[in-house]
């Protein structure tokens, strides 16, 4: 579309150069994966493989293969089949995603800031549920549940509010089975779930060019399973990668594409989606940042070049903020993060609700993130050019001075402008009068009228015992 090819970053030569240093990366430098099952089905289907340094290099013509062997469209399940979503979204925008693992909760009414807990999980899950703009729901950290199995007690809670997709980040290689089985029952059984998975997982590299034991299982379990893989790689510039962003995005792409092969060695045709997330790091503090504007630049490229390069789905960060507060720096880097993601032809666009680096999640703030996707949703949509559109038929039969406040196809089409719900287009005047509310106030307020609507959304009695059972089965195993 117009929009997206307008923020190019590369040339045809330029793509065709780092596409290039992509495939000599994988075939002569390889990665290292800590997993000794995924590294013996990579060597039976050509990749070069050390066992004792555990490196595996991919020749190219394997990546190629592999690549065409991932597919281009698929279809991310949800419980409620009518929230399905088709990758890419086929009005050419994007869908959203929440971001996931935030430790810390931004109380809507007192503006405490406090750790996570399970009630504010299924708080999140149902608000999500209930935003027109939000597609995808990953948790933040639950504190009050056991931190080693924190993963599968926020899963078994999102999956019981919310009939959207929810999204998985394992935080250990014991939770991953759990994990799954919860998947399975909340899909309604393991055939059931091959063919409408209503989660999503996340599998990460660990920069640079390593992958543990657990992703590398994340990778061959949900491979097998059918449930759709975010591989992740999450480069920090002038840390875990090259300073510059053109070597921050190579690396990334690397990574990437070194879980893709995997994915598709273990199982031809398994939905994987190309998920570069970059970071630059403060020289001054040393910490991670996703919100400068190299940041947000990088994030652009990458996504853009896994498109251009591979004809991969992507996603990458498009509504992430650095400030630690719901305030005009966060207003400004969430907005200038998902205009220019979505710009740039990204397919899904993560890290609604979140803040400070994506450590602190905010009902409030998630509000406040569908309004805006909702809004550049509608910027960078197609515009349709027609003799109806066009006005054609006014434009010529118009008198000069008139206007067109009365005509029919003002009439027709009236009602198709975005409809904001806390962003105002009152004057001073009436404003003042309805009490001077600002945006956070107004968006506080259509948080608590959405959560009044209606209880959680609960599965069966039966199911919700059987999750209840994986959970205890969960903190007994992993815990010991």
């Amino acid at each position: 579309m117009l929009l997206s090819s307008s923020i190019a970053f590369f040339s045809q030569n330029d793509i065709e150069v780092m596409r290039d240093r992509v495939f000599k990366l994988l075939e002569r430098r390889g990665v290292k994966i800590d997993h000794p099952v995924v590294l013996k089905l990579l060597s039976k289907a050509g990749g070069k493989v050390d066992f004792d340094t555990r490196i595996a290099c991919f020749p190219r013509t394997l990546v190629e293969e592999m690549i065409d062997s991932a597919p281009k469209k698929f279809t991310i399940g949800a419980r409620n089949k009518n929230f399905q979503l088709v990758v890419p979204r086929q009005d050419g925008t994007f869908h959203v995603r929440t971001g996931t693992g935030a430790q810390s909760y931004l109380e809507p009414q007192s503006g405490v800031c406090r750790k996570v807990t399970l009630s504010d999980v299924a708080t999140l899950a149902r608000l999500a549920d209930k935003l027109e703009h939000m597609d995808i729901f990953a948790t933040p950290t639950p504190s009050d549940v056991p931190g080693l199995s924190s993963d599968v007690h926020a899963i078994s809670t999102a999956l019981q509010n919310i009939h959207k997709n929810v999204c998985i980040q394992p935080y250990s290689q014991k939770s991953i089975e759990y994990l799954i089985k919860l998947v399975e029952v909340a899909s309604g059984g393991e055939e059931a779930m091959k063919a409408n998975p209503v989660a999503s997982i996340i599998a990460c590299a660990l920069s640079p060019l390593e992958f543990k034991y657990m992703d590398a299982d994340i990778i061959f379990r949900a491979s097998s399973q059918g449930i759709p893989i975010f591989a992740c790689s999450l480069p920090n510039a002038g840390a875990t990668a090259p300073i510059t962003m053109p070597g921050a995005v190579l690396l990334s792409a690397v990574e990437v594409l070194a879980m893709v092969v995997t994915s598709q060695v273990i199982q031809p045709g398994a939905p994987i989606i190309a998920t570069p997330y970059i970071y630059t790091l403060n020289m001054a503090t040393g910490k991670a940042m996703q919100s400068t504007a190299e940041a947000l630049q990088g994030g652009a490229m990458a996504g853009q070049f896994m498109k251009a390069a591979f004809n991969l789905p992507t996603n990458t960060n498009g509504s992430a903020s650095d400030s630690p507060d719901m305030a005009a720096q966060s207003m400004i880097e969430k907005t200038l993060h998902t205009l220019l993601i979505a710009a740039s032809g990204v397919d899904i666009l993560g890290g609604a609700a979140v803040l400070a680096t994506g450590t602190i999640t905010s009902p409030v703030q998630l509000v406040i993130d569908d309004e805006v996707n909702g809004m550049v949703r509608r910027i960078v949509s197609e515009p349709k050019f027609s003799d109806e559109t066009m006005a054609w038929k006014d434009l010529m039969t118009v008198e000069p001075g008139a206007h067109f406040v009365t005509s029919d196809h003002t009439y027709r089409h009236c009602r198709d402008a975005f409809q904001p719900r806390s962003f105002i287009r009152q004057n001073r005047e009436t404003w003042a009068g309805q009490g001077e509310k600002d945006l956070i106030t107004r968006a506080t307020e259509l948080y608590e009228a959405l959560i009044e609507k209606g209880g959680p959304s609960t599965l069966s009695e039966d199911m919700v015992k059987e999750m209840e059972s994986i959970v205890k089965s969960a903190d007994s195993n992993i815990l010991s």
